[in-house]
């Protein structure tokens, strides 16, 4: 099983516990950074490293299981199911142009999640 990818919780964030750690996780899988097979840690112990109850966790693991992202299998535990459908992994290949065009540039990863979320709340 590979180092699993970096994933923190800023609890003072507006945003839920549970939603960070699925969309980081979401995105881990978008950005081929978890691929199909690759493990996910307990819940208990991303709970832990994370300082969050172990329900948030398995809220998490839930919602990315209802999205297709992971399976939960016994005595295998959370397994990455697959590749994103082809319309995602189209979208993958442009972010990935977008963060280098963007660090080529010279912009701060905090600038482009900026230029992303104004993009996305426009019409």
């Amino acid at each position: 099983m590979p180092a699993a990818p970096d994933i923190t919780v800023d609890l003072g964030s507006p945003v839920p516990p549970y939603e960070q750690i699925r969309s980081q996780i979401a995105a881990h899988v978008a950005g081929g950074l978890l691929t199909a097979g690759d493990r996910l840690p307990t819940m208990r112990a991303l709970a832990a490293d994370l300082g969050v109850a172990t329900g948030t966790v398995a809220r998490a693991y839930r919602e990315l299981e209802a999205e297709g992202v992971v399976a939960s299998r016994r005595r295998v535990g959370t397994v990455v199911t697959g590749e994103p459908v082809e319309a995602g992994a189209e979208v993958a290949r442009a972010a990935r142009s977008l963060v280098h065009r963007a660090r080529a540039a010279g912009l701060a990863d905090s600038a482009v999640l900026d230029l992303v979320a104004g993009l996305l709340r426009s019409p």
